[in-house]
């Protein structure tokens, strides 16, 4: 089976529902193979008009497309690209502004790109520093579940000064103390590591007044939190 991509429409189950099994899986097949074909190419395109781009704005001497003169050429691409359908131009555009500020950061010294009011960081710096900030939550609010249901919950003590709620003797055996052992010291190492993720730079240069005292605060709540459990943690090991 071939499939023609410049006219490709979108399949409906009521299209194919009487096909064959193998007429079905022929079909399929077909579409997997013209994916395999494209699947980069529209990363690539991009990046080549993103190339493109940094080009006419290196003649011009203007990296952060500017001037009238450069956009009236970005404009000329995309006109000439015949590209009509507005959603489709946008996403086109979205992606070569990420390719071009990832550029831009390449070709540029450090000096250069701060002299432009730019963040040193490239998209892609960003885009990644925010996945990894998404994945060391996930892999926090997890821990979390796993220490309330591993922890027992007759020695449990209340956090920064909650009062604790009186247990059952029957329930004095719910968790699991091995367990809870190896979730709290998992969870102490996934919060080091999600406060290890502050940036300096984006504390010093991006955040306000107000925001730098809010993140003190609560950096301060933290390190009293952290001194309480240090303190218990010495006063068991010279017990013992």
């Amino acid at each position: 089976m071939h499939v023609d991509v410049a006219t490709l429409p979108t399949l409906q189950l009521e299209d194919i529902q009487d096909e064959t099994e193998a007429a079905l899986v022929a079909r399929g097949a077909a579409y997997a193979r013209e994916y395999a074909k494209i699947e980069d190419k529209p990363t690539i395109l991009a990046m080549n008009i993103a190339t493109v781009l940094m080009a006419l704005r290196r003649q011009h001497d203007d990296w952060l497309g500017r001037s009238h003169e450069y956009r009236q050429l970005a404009a000329e691409v995309y006109r000439q690209a015949g590209v009509t359908d507005k959603d489709q131009l946008t996403r086109l555009q979205a992606a070569v502004r990420y390719h071009a500020g990832n550029m831009v950061r390449r070709q540029l010294t450090t000096r250069e790109v701060r002299s432009l009011g730019l963040l040193e960081t490239s998209p892609l710096e960003r885009q990644q520093d925010r996945r990894a900030t998404d994945a060391a939550i996930l892999v926090a609010t997890k821990t979390s579940v796993d220490v309330a249901a591993s922890t027992p919950r007759n020695t449990a003590e209340p956090s920064s000064g909650a009062q604790a709620t009186p247990v059952p003797a029957q329930s004095a055996s719910v968790g699991h103390p091995v367990k809870a052992t190896a979730d709290h010291l998992r969870l102490a190492s996934v919060a080091r590591g999600i406060v290890g993720q502050l940036d300096v730079g984006v504390i010093d240069d991006h955040m306000t007044d107000g925001q730098r005292a809010k993140l003190d605060d609560e950096l301060a709540d933290l390190e009293r939190t952290v001194r309480r459990l240090r303190r218990r943690l010495k006063n068991r090991r010279s017990e013992d």
